[in-house]
């Protein structure tokens, strides 16, 4: 039964959720799986719920109104003051992702045309590159072998981010560095989750293994910056050596890695953690799967898929969006309220902490029909707007979402006709284990066979 407002510890309490000695008792199971709390938490008090936290005064707020409020109507009051956000800044500096107010906005302008709709053909040449890559590997393997896609979808994406924002191959590298990422993010992960944690300087198990993945990827950096000083070139690393302020100095060592390191980050981990759900959801659907190669036939017959394809690959999109729907990379946004505001009719205090969840959000019954199902014919009608927010939602929306689609849609299109996947026998979708992003616990272990 949902709690009425009321006061705790002198701060009055403005929406209904659990009472302070519910949440206590639920503490071991908030680190365990925060997701499933959160999702109990509205299941039981609705679509904007507080929790009993004094400061700072904290809520969930899980409809498409208050998200839009939120993310768009309102988003100067919002910032990114977070514990989600600093903890994410151990790894990626000031960079894009955590950046707020006018450092973020000098920062956006400045890599926006990397990101312009002209430069994603090249995207496109590099997605087909990595699709070949792959598909070599897989036809490699013996019959009834069964392998980890999502370890594949990792390498294969970081190849791509690198190659199409700083011209640098990393294919012999991606297997170390993207083991570098997720050590690191892990840690992140268990920072966020408790309310105090060591000093980074301390060397604990964890600030040690923090350190030496945070120093792989500055190798990483420093070895494709030194490459590019005299010639920096139009992408997204040449925008940013070439940038200049106000007074005429170009961007420090420091605030260039940032960026770089937010752009490995993020724009691999993200969309291999999709990917591999979506050979997932397709192991399970092996008729979708059928789909998605029948389509791709069509659209492409007897040559490999390019990024002119791409507008005609709607069922592969289709793919992709229920895939983001139900798995969304990014499944916990946060924001910090700077002033006092009204979120559907509820008064929030100014410092309070704003939970918001795709994955929630997605999930909604009174948005979405059959919700827990795999349907990518759902695509194809309206959906409701603010009810799938993949990739966040107004001035914070992802930079990177249309190059996302195309990488993603290219691969599911072009490794899905040349072959099948299934679940070995016995075996299911693994859980989501709610990480940075929510990744398949054990990683998606599959059969592939070629068509």
């Amino acid at each position: 039964m949902s709690r009425q407002p009321e006061s705790f510890l002198g701060t009055p309490a403005t929406a209904p959720g659990p009472l302070g000695p519910q949440m206590l008792t639920s503490m071991g199971a908030i680190r365990k799986d925060p997701l499933a709390y959160l999702d109990r938490v509205w299941r039981e008090h609705g679509d904007i719920a507080q929790f009993p936290i004094p400061r700072p005064p904290s809520y969930l707020v899980n409809s498409p109104a208050g998200v839009r409020h939120v993310l768009v109507d309102n988003a100067r009051n919002y910032g990114k003051s977070t514990i989600q956000y600093r903890a994410l800044s151990l790894v990626t500096g000031e960079g894009l992702l955590t950046s707020d107010g006018d450092t973020w906005r000098t920062q956006r302008r400045v890599m926006q045309p990397a990101f312009h709709h002209s430069a994603l053909e090249a995207v496109g040449d590099h997605v087909a590159r990595a699709a070949s890559r792959v598909a070599g590997q897989w036809r490699a393997y013996p019959q009834g072998t069964v392998i980890d896609v999502d370890a594949f979808m990792m390498g294969a994406a970081l190849e791509v981010v690198a190659a199409a924002l700083m011209s640098t191959d990393l294919t012999g590298q991606s297997g170390e560095i993207a083991a570098a990422t997720l050590d690191a993010l892990d840690v992140v992960v268990a920072r966020a989750r408790v309310p105090i944690t060591p000093p980074a300087w301390l060397p604990t198990p964890a600030n040690r293994v923090l350190k030496r993945s945070v120093a792989r990827l500055d190798a990483a950096v420093t070895t494709m910056v030194e490459a590019r000083r005299d010639e920096p070139g139009e992408d997204l690393l040449g925008l940013l050596l070439s940038m200049q302020d106000e007074s005429g100095r170009s961007l420090s060592v420091e605030q260039i890695r940032d960026q770089l390191v937010t752009f490995i980050v993020a724009g691999h981990e993200t969309v291999a953690s999709a990917l591999g759900w979506a050979w997932g959801l397709l192991a399970e659907h092996p008729e979708l799967g059928d789909k998605v190669a029948a389509e791709a036939d069509r659209v492409a017959p007897g040559r490999p898929i390019g990024f002119g394809d791409y507008s005609e690959l709607t069922y592969s999109k289709w793919v992709v969006e229920e895939t983001l729907r139900l798995y969304p990379p990014a499944w916990l946004i946060t924001r910090s309220t700077k002033q006092a505001d009204v979120i559907d009719g509820v008064d929030v205090p100014a410092g309070s902490l704003i939970i918001m969840s795709p994955w929630l959000l997605h999930r909604h019954p009174e948005l979405w029909s059959n919700a827990e199902s795999f349907d990518p014919d759902r695509f194809s009608g309206d959906i409701p707007r603010f009810a799938h927010i993949p990739f966040g939602a107004g001035p914070r929306l992802c930079i990177g979402r249309d190059f996302s689609y195309v990488e993603a849609t290219m691969l599911i299109a072009e490794l899905g006709r040349q072959f099948r996947v299934r679940f070995p026998d016995g075996e299911r979708l693994p859980d989501g284990d709610p990480l940075v992003t929510i990744r398949p616990r054990g990683g998606m272990p599959v059969l592939v066979s070629p068509r």
